[in-house]
């Protein structure tokens, strides 16, 4: 069988990985990339840089990368799916949720994979901590706590906090706990001159009980990748940025200094750090991109998954907006 004919368009800060990716990939040929602003990592190689998406789709592609700004992600996704090619989407789907439905709309009426590039789902601390939640490590799960603070990135202009960082968690708490986001509240923050928010603190509720809380800013010199999952027998910690999990399990052994035992609500316990395989997240989301696109098991995060997501991230704005608790 032919390799499948591939295009990236938007060959920025993440476009660029995916070229890469691409190109060291099996069953897969990079024949195309295009962006309008040029070629600023020297990426394309012998590739011309073409202008736009029709010229990418133009040049005969199975499948393609969207890693524009989100404001061009309807413009550029439409006119793919209008061409018959495969697309994966940057996160997040849209700049809103409307313009996400005509998206997914397109892609399903053309009968293409229409996929979104949540690659928080594909970094193995996470797909780890999933499967231990799901076998029942953990017991009953109270609750998700998140953290991804770091400084502000010059490449982001046309969203906050929220569509660029917090859909990472949004999506990745859901998809961990397999439920889905029935209360949303949050408070926002301007603190760098921008019209978009720098700084979120979300809080909410999933359909099987568990309390879910996010901090996410723009505004911290240190970087933090954190996803801790409380439950009855323990905690499990994921840093996504290493790729490590941990558990700190609840102590068996009772503490017999009462004024600690009054303290804490459990006793500590062994603390493991598991040694799991490590790939790169995106070499994972794309080859489940290509075996998608090629029939086999879809693996990637459809555009029904990242509308999902993009449903809370708008109610989060819209608590931070009115001061109000929103209900799903």
């Amino acid at each position: 069988m032919a390799n499948l004919r591939a295009g990236v368009i938007g060959i920025g800060a993440m476009g660029r990985h995916h070229v890469r990716v691409f190109r060291e990939m099996d069953g897969v040929d990079l024949v195309a990339v295009a962006d309008p602003g040029g070629d600023p990592f020297r990426v394309a190689g012998d590739l011309e840089v073409l202008p736009d998406a029709a010229a990418l789709a133009a040049a005969g592609i199975d499948l393609a990368v969207v890693a524009v700004p989100t404001r061009f992600h309807e413009e550029t996704a439409l006119t793919l799916a209008a061409a018959g090619v495969h697309t994966l989407v940057e996160k997040p789907v849209a700049a809103d949720v409307t313009a996400g439905e005509r998206m997914a709309r397109a892609f399903e009426d053309a009968g293409l994979v229409g996929a979104v590039g949540h690659i928080e789902r594909y970094n193995p601390a996470i797909q780890e901590v999933r499967r231990r939640i799901a076998e029942g490590q953990l017991g009953e799960v109270y609750q998700i706590s998140t953290r991804r603070q770091g400084p502000f990135p010059a490449r982001i202009a046309d969203v906050g906090v929220i569509l660029d960082l917090a859909s990472h968690d949004i999506d990745l708490t859901a998809w961990a706990a397999q439920s889905t986001y029935t209360t949303v509240s949050a408070q926002t923050s301007f603190r760098s001159g921008r019209e978009h928010e720098d700084m979120v603190l979300i809080t909410g509720r999933l359909a099987n009980g568990v309390n879910v809380n996010h901090t996410i800013n723009w505004l911290s010199p240190m970087k933090e990748r954190l996803t801790i999952v409380a439950g009855e027998r323990g905690t499990l910690i994921a840093d996504t940025a290493t790729a490590d999990v941990t558990f700190y399990e609840n102590g068996r052994v009772q503490t017999e200094w009462d004024a600690v035992a009054a303290f804490r609500g459990v006793a500590e316990g062994d603390v493991t750090r598991y040694a799991i395989a490590k790939r790169e997240p995106l070499r994972t989301e794309l080859e489940a991109f290509r075996d998608a696109v090629l029939g086999g098991e879809n693996r990637t995060v459809t555009m029904a998954e990242g509308l999902a997501t993009l449903r809370v991230a708008e109610a989060a704005k819209r608590s931070a907006q009115t001061q109000e608790t929103v209900r799903l």
